[in-house]
């Protein structure tokens, strides 16, 4: 391996039960556990004992239309985070808010004071909420473009950003240690792209393998330096789904039992859903035509998540059920499946190619798959000196190992967004 300095920066995705869409049925879990407190803030003091730099948690501004299926995020992620940051006290809190449905100069307040009275521990995830579900909720009669959605994001993240710095001469939020908040995005698509460039600290990337990873890089280094900024100003962390056993043959068995346990029109619902295509007809063992998705400027959802699939289509030529299996039930990340010397050296490969500055991790079934992570990967990554023993920095900014802001240079330019 390649040497590369500093150190891998880990944070855990507490997605309700688990990444997996049948996680709640997990043997031994309780299946209401993603509405219970105690379930997020467990494993948030375990992600601060194992030194994480943050928790992550993921959020859309609607009760989805899967209820029957699977539990949903129990929690608004403000409210949670706040909860979370009075029990914790040096890791990194990140919530996802969306840049469609939100006001910015309310959000840069709400979310500012959490970065206040958290010591400088939060980090806003930048989404544009797609589905034509959200839009309803708001009373829109239909979901915005994919382009519009951007151009609202960058417009929403900048004016949010330049309320940070400050509004009318004056901060709208109390002083925080690390000046504001992190910006966390999502999304490979070319506005995406654009988006994470312009604004982005941290992105969180769906990268399937190392050349899609690089790749990706490759797209943002050169989309930040458009806007003036350097490669170090950035962290790359593709989401990963672990499933960890003390044997290959057990990881393996676990990994097939939480595919069985996913209910198939869940699964089916979700991916036809986030691709736009009615898959509720579809033969399981029948093969993924190749012409099923359409041109990708075409896909008005997720584009990161339909040039995902396109790329799984072609590479693999799967039949449904086999398609359904490879992303969890319509997750989408990269799962690995293995011992966790096996889980760290995949973690490690990736680093050390420029792949990734860490990872986002996605336990299979909460919170066993993230106890068997924290009990078992970390120590493997400390001793390998990959991974901080103690913390050091007191602000998640600190712990990301961003530069310190450039008001300088910063300022005025947001300050022109008002």
């Amino acid at each position: 391996m390649t040497e590369r300095s500093g150190q891998l920066h880990i944070n855990v995705n507490i997605l309700n039960a688990g990444v997996f869409g049948g996680s709640w049925r997990f043997p031994g879990h309780d299946p209401l556990g993603a509405y219970d407190l105690e379930h997020y803030l467990g494993i948030a003091r375990k992600a601060e004992q194992a030194k994480l730099d943050a928790v992550f948690l993921a959020d859309g501004p609607v009760v989805e239309g899967d209820l029957a299926y699977r539990p949903g995020n129990g929690f608004e992620p403000s409210v949670l985070l706040a909860r979370i940051a009075a029990e914790t006290s040096r890791i990194g809190l990140i919530g996802t808010f969306s840049s469609s449905y939100n006001d910015a100069d309310e959000l840069a307040a709400r979310l500012g004071a959490i970065d206040a009275l958290s010591g400088g521990r939060l980090g806003w995830n930048v989404v544009t909420t797609a589905g034509a579900r959200a839009a309803a909720n708001f009373g829109r009669g239909g979901e915005p473009d994919h382009g519009a959605r951007y151009r609202r994001a960058a417009e929403v993240t900048a004016r949010v950003v330049s309320g940070w710095a400050h509004h009318h001469g004056a901060p709208v939020t109390p002083h925080s240690p690390q000046g504001r908040p992190v910006v966390v995005q999502a999304g490979a698509s070319k506005d995406g792209v654009g988006l994470a460039g312009e604004h982005a600290e941290v992105i969180f990337t769906a990268a399937q393998t190392l050349e899609e990873g690089l790749a990706f890089r490759a797209a943002i280094d050169a989309s930040a330096a458009g806007f003036g900024r350097r490669p170090e100003e950035i962290v790359i962390l593709p989401g990963v789904s672990t499933v960890i056993a003390p044997t290959e043959a057990e990881a393996a068995e676990r990994r097939a039992l939480l595919a069985d346990l996913v209910p198939a029109p869940y699964a089916l619902g979700r991916l036809g859903g986030q691709l736009g295509i009615d898959l509720s007809t579809v033969d399981l063992d029948e093969r993924v035509p190749l012409d099923l998705l359409g041109p990708l400027e075409h896909a008005n959802g997720s584009q990161t998540f339909y040039t995902l699939v396109v790329g799984i289509v072609r590479r693999e030529q799967p039949t449904y059920r086999e398609l359904l299996r490879h992303l969890g039930g319509g997750a989408g990340h990269r799962i690995v499946v293995g011992t966790p010397e096996q889980v760290a050296d995949d973690l490690e490969r990736w680093w050390r190619s420029g792949a990734a500055d860490g990872f986002n991790v996605m336990p299979d079934a909460l919170p066993t798959g993230f106890d068997d992570f924290a009990d078992q990967v970390i120590p493997i990554l400390q001793r390998r000196g990959l991974f901080r023993t103690e913390y050091e920095g007191r602000t998640l900014r600190e712990l990301l190992d961003l530069p310190a802001l450039d008001r300088a240079r910063q300022q005025p330019a947001l300050a022109a967004a008002w």
